[in-house]
């Protein structure tokens, strides 16, 4: 079992592009994906760890090391951690493009999305493909029926998390996972960052999940600046580990709310910083909706087509749509996000569709059967959403 992006698509990747970069936190299974990967290839692919001081000390000579293992695949781990390899990584590919070696030279892995971006974005123009890999959604794990929906929820992606032997062994881990991202691997991605502050800041942002994100009230209660706040807030977006959503801003003559959602992107990370070890916690404490609502999100981002883009909606007037997925000019799904086994919509929900014109219009619940809710609208379990949206890849 690995998460989303699956080693075929990977391999497609690799057919096109000389370069590959899968991005996803620390844990996630990019090493996992990427063993996959290297099984089915002949030769058999180089696996460097950056953070490993034999590993990195092969490149040394890092254009020698390339040449000498020319027509291998090269797998490099942590790469953010070596910036200065993306130039030469540049002049190996352009010189390979010349001897008509074009693709399969290199698969990427990073922790840090806009450190590895930024770094690449002038030298590996053209050359690189970018996938995010999330952690397991709904639709790919093997268990059934809605105890593994709730296991999933509670426990979150992360694959050491999701299968544990118990609920509590997974808490552990996950509380493990959090000191360790605060204690050793955050303070590597930039100046030093108090660890009691960071960890009060995104234990705030759980409290407040699914709620619009207000940096001055975060910058108040923290006793910190606010420029200082919202660097924080980036770093953390940075690393996978909240998510933005921006509102929708089409022209449709109305007061629109301007400020993002934002979420902590996985929902058994939410449940550790608000120490919520069971599932009788969870559902016992005032964030279980909007953990719900987060979830839901975080599984249907992870099956988006490209070219798709996520949004919510808000006006002043109280038009509100939790979930909008928009391609193209006139492309539009609205979805509605509830945990309520008999769910219901508010009129919110319709002057929300009716302002933008939606196409198809979705209420995602936790039950497990698909029935129309209202005119043009379709109640759906969460893993029939994500079937709906990985079709629209074909």
């Amino acid at each position: 079992m690995i998460p989303r992006i699956a080693k075929e698509e990977i391999d497609e990747l690799l057919d096109n592009f000389p370069a590959v970069g899968v991005l996803g936190p620390r844990q996630i299974g990019k090493t996992t994906l990427a063993e996959l990967v290297a099984e089915s290839l002949d030769p058999k692919p180089i696996y460097l760890d950056l953070e490993n001081p034999l590993d990195l000390a092969k490149l040394n000579e890092p254009e020698a090391y390339f040449e000498a293992h020319k027509g291998n695949l090269i797998i490099l781990d942590e790469v953010h951690r070596v910036p200065e390899l993306f130039p030469v990584l540049r002049g190996v590919i352009d010189r390979r493009r010349k001897e008509g070696l074009r693709t399969r030279q290199f698969l990427i892995l990073g922790s840090a999305s806009l450190d590895l971006l930024r770094q690449s974005a002038e030298t590996l123009a053209g050359r690189i493909a970018y996938r995010e890999l999330s952690g397991f959604v709904i639709n790919e794990i093997e268990e059934t029926g809605p105890l593994a929906q709730d296991k999933l929820w509670l426990r979150g992606g992360f694959p050491d998390s999701f299968l544990s032997k118990n609920d509590l062994n997974s808490f552990r881990w996950r509380l493990n996972f959090i000191n360790t991202y605060l204690e050793r691997d955050i303070p590597q991605f930039g100046p030093r960052i108090p660890t009691v502050l960071l960890r009060r800041l995104w234990t705030m942002l759980a409290h407040h999940q699914g709620g619009q994100l207000n940096t001055a009230q975060l910058s108040s209660s923290l006793d910190i600046a606010l420029p200082t706040v919202k660097r924080y807030v980036e770093l953390l977006e940075d690393l996978f580990l909240i998510r933005t959503l921006r509102p929708w801003s089409g022209n449709v003559g109305k007061r629109l709310v301007k400020t993002p959602k934002v979420y902590i992107r996985d929902s058994g990370l939410t449940h550790a910083l608000l120490n919520l070890a069971t599932y009788d916690d969870l559902l016992g404490h005032p964030v279980s909706g909007n953990s719900w609502e987060g979830f839901v999100i975080e599984n249907l981002m992870a099956a988006l087509p490209l070219g798709m883009t996520p949004w919510y909606y808000r006006t002043a007037a109280g038009a509100e749509i939790d979930l909008v997925l928009e391609r193209g000019a006139t492309e539009r799904y609205a979805i509605e996000i509830k945990r309520s086994i008999s769910p219901s919509l508010s009129k919110g929900f319709y002057l929300g569709c009716e302002d933008i014109k939606a196409e198809r219009r979705f209420l995602v619940y936790p039950g497990k059967e698909r029935f129309p809710l209202a005119k043009d609208v379709t109640a759906i379990p969460l893993a029939g959403m994500v079937t709906e949206l990985l079709n629209l890849k074909i």
